[in-house]
């Protein structure tokens, strides 16, 4: 396994879900969704970032979440390394939308460049070697804080300490029950240490 090949959000009501993310983000097969009927409850442990080229696809797709029914976390704002903004979609899940660049360079696209999942986790050294032992190579790593891996596609995978990661996306780190979240790679099934699943991706997805 060395790289996300799926992501697999378990949802509640999968139509009203689909009709959601068809309209807010246009993410197509990259992101899967399947129903679920595990209780949970407060902060899930993981968000995903859709990382765009500009300030403009920032705020367009904000903007967008929040007309298909996303509850605003952080309004878009600048920052020291970027634009950025956060929304929980109404199924729970916590997005955030970004780009490192300052300026615009033209008219909003709505492309999205990547997808990082970033699990919030107990030990960052720990699930760092974790998934390393399990295929995975260090892209980037900023101690016990933040670990980011290699990915050979339009997704990757990423470590931050929980309540660090709760308080990038505006929430209380408390939380209990299903993470509500499968990921999918070309090994063989297993859990990470902080609960996470991954199953065999299917070989469509793979391709």
């Amino acid at each position: 396994m060395t790289s996300i090949d799926t992501i697999t959000l378990e949802v509640a009501d999968p139509a009203a879900a689909e009709r959601f993310y068809a309209a807010a983000f246009g993410l197509g097969d990259r992101l899967r969704l399947r129903a679920s009927r595990e209780p949970s409850t407060g902060f899930r442990g993981f968000t995903l970032s859709l990382v765009v080229s500009q300030p403009a696809d920032v705020r367009a797709l904000i903007d967008s979440a929040v007309a298909a029914g996303a509850a605003t976390l952080k309004p878009v704002a600048k920052s020291m390394w970027g634009w950025g903004g956060v929304v929980q979609a109404p199924d729970g899940t916590i997005w955030k939308v970004a780009t490192p660049a300052k300026k615009d360079t033209g008219p909003a696209t709505g492309r999205v460049d990547s997808v990082v999942l970033l699990l919030g986790v107990a030990d960052v050294a720990a699930s760092k070697r974790f998934y390393t032992e399990h295929g995975l190579t260090v892209g980037k790593s900023f101690g016990r804080m933040y670990v980011e891996f290699a990915g050979s596609g339009s997704m990757k995978l990423a470590l931050y300490r929980r309540k660090a990661l709760a308080k990038d996306a505006g929430v209380s780190p408390e939380g209990s029950g299903a993470h509500r979240l499968t990921i999918g790679g070309a090994g063989e099934p297993f859990t990470d240490p902080d609960g996470f699943a991954w199953e065999t991706a299917p070989m469509a997805a793979m391709s």
